[in-house]
């Protein structure tokens, strides 16, 4: 049962949300500006020449990356547990996030050593690129290991994840041993989350495959509805089932190797989001897909305003108010689904 039943209806109004809390978001700061000067600052129209820089070269940006991050991030759960054919899939339960985040911290404290020819090969792009080749590789092994004959064990899903979280946090407590007092720095804001050094340039390239993994994914809505009955009653229809397996990690991987790489880890975005708007708009991934990225940036920039004012000057992880928000929203479908069976 859907709570807003025109759905085209429900997601009109998440764009509102979103241009709402955006800004909103913007009047948050050292520099308190008014909503009214947030916008006329937008388009250069304030009289305070500090304040049309302040918005158009700080925090515009720092928002634009938070609705980016927050739709990739939420996009990606909502494909990835469509796939799986399970509501708790999500990038950094079963070790997406992490791998990706793995990867990027490696070329960060190795880049002028070990990975030095990697560096030179992919340039200002290398931190990026490792970081959706180790989504890839992540929601590769995943799939690998928890499907056998067309189905997915969801509890051996689940194991696995946690297991390549504990792997990815030891290796990146050994790179964290090794890594020089400025790498440090960097190590903390990808194992919690922050959009705190955004920049036109974090926009660009991050934009880029997200929106390209945004587009992509509806595509396949069909697909993941059919999924929702098995892969083989989906092939028995008429879906290119190996097809669409294929094209929904290398996507998936996409979108959170992108996120994570100017972000860093947040979690439980790809969780909560979806969740959500199969509350309010229903479980056709038609209208999940695009519902779950548009939740997802109110999600984040949510969680960033608050990060920004709860210990004001200062600023806390996105991270860890993200935790703070899923941790119990998780446990809660864990009770839900455990009363279901029975137990």
């Amino acid at each position: 049962m859907r709570l807003i039943k025109c759905a085209p209806c429900g997601l009109s109004v998440l764009v509102i949300v979103v241009l709402l809390m955006a800004v909103v978001s913007m009047t948050i700061g050292a520099i308190q500006i008014g909503w009214l000067d947030v916008v006329l600052a937008l388009f250069g129209l304030s009289d305070n020449a500090q304040w049309n820089w302040v918005v158009q070269e700080i925090r515009l940006p720092r928002v634009i990356l938070g609705i980016l991050v927050g739709a990739g991030l939420a996009v990606a759960g909502a494909a990835m547990q469509g796939l799986f054919r399970n509501p708790l899939a999500d990038p950094g339960l079963v070790g997406v996030s992490t791998g990706a985040a793995l990867a990027a911290v490696s070329v960060i404290v190795l880049g002028s050593t070990y990975l030095a020819g990697w560096t030179a090969m992919t340039g200002y792009y290398a931190v990026p690129i490792a970081a959706f080749l180790g989504g890839l590789t992540i929601t590769w092994l995943i799939y690998q290991i928890a499907t056998k004959d067309g189905r997915t064990d969801v509890a051996l899903m689940l194991l696995a994840g946690i297991a390549i979280n504990a792997i990815a946090g030891a290796a990146t407590g050994v790179l964290t041993y090794y890594s020089t007092d400025e790498a440090l720095r960097s190590l903390t804001f990808w194992t919690m989350g922050s959009l705190a050094s955004a920049t036109w340039t974090d926009v660009l390239v991050s934009g880029i495959p997200i929106l390209l993994a945004i587009g992509l994914l509806p595509y396949f809505a069909l697909t993941l509805n059919a999924f929702l009955m098995g892969e083989r009653v989906s092939e028995h229809i008429g879906f290119n089932v190996k097809l669409a397996k294929r094209a929904i990690i290398v996507l998936t991987a996409l979108s959170v190797g992108a996120a994570v790489a100017v972000s860093g880890v947040i979690g439980f975005v790809g969780l909560v989001a979806p969740h959500l708007v199969r509350l309010l708009l229903g479980p056709d991934h038609r209208w999940v897909l695009p519902g779950s990225a548009l939740m997802g940036a109110i999600l984040v920039i949510l969680s960033d305003s608050i990060a920004r004012i709860i210990v004001a000057p200062a600023e806390l992880p996105i991270g860890l108010v993200m935790a703070a928000i899923g941790g119990p929203f998780f446990l809660a479908l864990l009770l839900q689904r455990r009363n279901r069976v029975g137990f």
